[in-house]
């Protein structure tokens, strides 16, 4: 450890002086430390620059896999639309403390915008973020690949790790690497539990086809989703050094992101509120809903339906009965 109490690895990586380095205390996270590291740096033009960053750290391979992931999400993002989020310059293992790792991002200011955002909307940006299809993979000669869902790397969404393999269908990728792994997360966390379990299953195989199947939902291509998008994951605040220049604007933060169906965001957004009407009205205006239109409101319902369960194999408690409520309601309708 540096004797200003910064690690190493972090201040190789951010190329800062390390005789002008500080690390506070900054903010909270339920599965992390957090500090404002700030100090010099040498810019591109040779002179020496003052900077500002957010840093996590933690302990253990869970650490090492949630920071990894939010890396990835958060450039994601940012390459999509800039300004949307904070841009990570850096994740990786400590020096001087074994078996810890660090995230070290652009630092995002939060404090002191009560006046409101300048430019562009909250509906505006995420319109942007679930227009823009993501980066698709090439062929030696050129020729564009299929568009796959899922992601570069594992994420975690709070503290549940997911599997973002590749899968060439949306329906299959959901099936599959959320709603029957988050089945076997909560089992894992909570015992068995065989009425879920079956319900799950069902959900998986019989409703997931019906509303999210290849050649029935139409025109889906794969764009960045947030993947946690509940209203404490978003804010008005300024990133300090980012394209906004250091004025407020609207902005998320700590992402658990998908190349996925962009409605699978509108999930936890409908789950826990705090997207008032005018944001809906101008994002529906933004950005269309999928064919079959008349099955929007069920698609979304079994969007939120993961993040029941995967509050429930979190916290456990009520979340099993709001995912319960959900399944039975969908069998009903669609089996």
């Amino acid at each position: 450890m540096a004797p200003n109490g910064v690690d190493p690895a972090i201040l190789e990586a951010l190329k800062l002086d390390p005789g002008t380095a500080k690390m506070t205390t900054h903010g909270g996270s339920g599965f992390a430390s957090t500090f404002k590291l700030a100090g010099t740096a040498t810019g591109g033009d040779g002179k020496q620059e003052q900077r500002a960053f957010f840093i996590k750290t933690g302990s253990g391979a869970d650490a090492q896999v949630m920071f990894r992931g939010e890396h990835a999400s958060l450039n994601a993002i940012h390459d999509a639309v800039p300004g949307f989020c904070p841009r990570s310059h850096a994740y990786g293992a400590m020096a001087g403390s074994p078996g810890k790792f660090f995230l070290a991002t652009d630092f995002l200011d939060l404090s002191g915008s009560g006046g409101g955002a300048d430019g562009t909307s909250l509906a505006a940006k995420l319109a942007e973020l679930h227009t823009t299809p993501a980066p698709q993979a090439a062929a030696e000669d050129g020729t564009p690949q299929q568009a796959m869902f899922g992601f570069t790397v594992p994420t975690c969404c709070g503290s549940t790790a997911q599997e973002n393999g590749w899968r060439g269908s949306w329906a299959d990728f959901y099936a599959d690497n959320r709603l029957r792994a988050i089945a076997r997360a909560g089992t894992r966390a909570n015992g068995a539990d065989a009425e879920l379990e079956r319900a799950v299953e069902a959900t998986a195989a019989r409703v997931v086809p019906r509303l999210l199947g290849d050649g029935h939902l139409r025109g889906v291509v794969p764009v960045v989703c947030h993947g946690d998008l509940w209203s404490g994951n978003h804010g008005v605040g300024r990133i300090v050094g980012g394209p906004g220049h250091g004025r407020p604007e609207e902005v998320v933060f700590d992402p658990s992101s998908v190349y996925g169906h962009s409605e699978y965001d509108l999930g936890i957004m409908r789950m826990f509120g705090g997207f008032g009407a005018a944001f809906w009205k101008d994002y529906g205006e933004l950005v269309p809903k999928s064919e079959p239109v008349e099955e929007f409101e069920d698609r979304v319902a079994l969007y939120e339906l993961y993040h029941h369960l995967n509050h429930f194999a979190i916290f456990g408690g009520g979340y099993r009965g709001g995912a319960m409520s959900i399944m039975k309601r969908l069998l009903s309708k669609y089996s």
